[in-house]
């Protein structure tokens, strides 16, 4: 028989390492394992309670869960030790990196040798209390019979605590919707259209992809670079700059954000490499005038790859006109990208060493590469 669900209580905290990012993923963690996320409160930033060590950063949530109150601790417990906590029986408080509280079972009063719900002494720590306030108000504490509002009234706990302007979310889709418009970045044969396609297909993203296939000047390209740079990056230029003004810009009411295998500004990149001197400088002001228009990332990712591993996936995904491109010629887009993003410091750029992960084949890279791009966006956001 299916056994109803309840709603629980947690609290969340951190005051080692990228304190957001592990709050973050300690609710998707929570939302897979345990049941529904319902609510979670605002952050806020409190002092370290009961030993000296980095302010906390502290929020509490609301999860629908099917789990028993013993398996429900268990899953906090792994939760916990996925972030590298080590719960020690003596020694008495200490920093970090993520401290998750089981506060209430549905209105179950519970004693035993692993688990006592309400959570003692709750009502005198008021950085459980305001957030338990955020999202449950009216919530009558079953055994000292009174609600969230009045408990933090009367908390004898009177250290500061500030209101961050940090959002957490209750899943990865409602996280990287947020974001907006990500841009997946890299050199020839880097992977960051495989990345695109996974997290479109993943999240409901509307993609962006490159049109490189459809240009009649690219094969010519490689074969007299001298002679057909020039119409070749005019014609991506405009190609590109058309696709991002139409894709960028219009509403689709069925996806959640936009994901692109490129940004824009590699038009620039690559005719910096490409052009000379004087078709360059044309090349420019032209660019100037389109890139002025054009929808910039909200999030920057560029996958970086070895030049040797580069020329390897290049050659793998066996397309002709390739054959034969010049690890010089990698290693100058590569020098451009890098200089792009040390002189554009407004760009939310990330940049991941993408050599050792294989995120077609094994989901546990795949992953890896989302959470830098999580942890990321979490540690510029506090």
């Amino acid at each position: 028989m299916k056994k109803d669900p309840v709603l629980a209580y947690v609290s969340l905290g951190s005051n080692l390492g990228n304190r957001a990012f592990y709050l973050q993923k300690a609710i998707f963690s929570l939302g897979d394992k345990a049941g529904e996320i319902e609510a979670i409160s605002s952050v806020y930033r409190t002092p370290a309670w009961g030993f000296e060590g980095e302010d906390f950063l502290n929020a509490c949530l609301s999860i629908q869960t099917t789990l028993s109150p013993e398996d429900f601790l268990d899953c906090l417990l792994e939760i916990e030790r996925e972030a590298g906590r080590q719960r020690k029986a003596t020694g008495g408080y200490r920093s970090r990196t993520l401290d998750m509280d089981l506060l209430y079972y549905g209105k179950a009063q519970i004693q035993s040798e692993r688990l006592t719900v309400p959570h003692p002494h709750m009502e005198k720590r008021r950085f459980v209390l305001k957030p338990l306030s955020d999202i449950a108000p009216q919530f009558y504490h079953p055994v000292l019979g009174r609600d969230h509002r009045n408990l933090l009234q009367e908390c004898p706990d009177h250290s500061s605590l500030e209101k961050t302007h940090l959002v957490l979310h209750k899943t990865q889709k409602s996280f990287f919707t947020a974001l907006g418009f990500v841009a997946i970045e890299g050199n020839i044969g880097a992977g960051k259209t495989t990345l695109a396609r996974k997290i479109s297909q993943d999240f409901n993203a509307k993609l962006i992809l490159e049109r490189f296939e459809d240009n009649p000047f690219l094969p010519k390209f490689y074969q007299d670079r001298a002679r057909y740079a020039f119409p070749l990056e005019l014609s991506f230029l405009a190609d590109r700059y058309q696709q991002f003004i139409e894709d960028t810009r219009q509403l689709d009411l069925f996806k959640s954000f936009v994901v692109s295998d490129y940004d824009i500004y590699k038009s620039l990149i690559f005719a910096k490499i490409t052009l000379g001197i004087e078709e360059y400088k044309l090349y420019r002001k032209f660019f100037s005038i389109m890139y002025r228009e054009v929808r910039k990332p909200n999030l920057y990712v560029y996958l970086y790859q070895s030049t040797d591993r580069l020329l390897e996936q290049i050659s793998k995904r066996g397309r002709a006109y390739e054959e034969g491109i010049p690890a010089e010629y990698l290693e100058q887009i590569q020098s451009g990208y890098f200089d792009f993003m040390k002189h554009t410091p407004e760009l939310n750029s990330l940049i991941i060493d993408a050599g050792g992960y294989d995120f077609v084949s094994r989901p546990e890279d795949y992953n890896a590469i989302l959470d830098q791009m999580m942890a990321h966006v979490m540690g510029k956001d506090i």
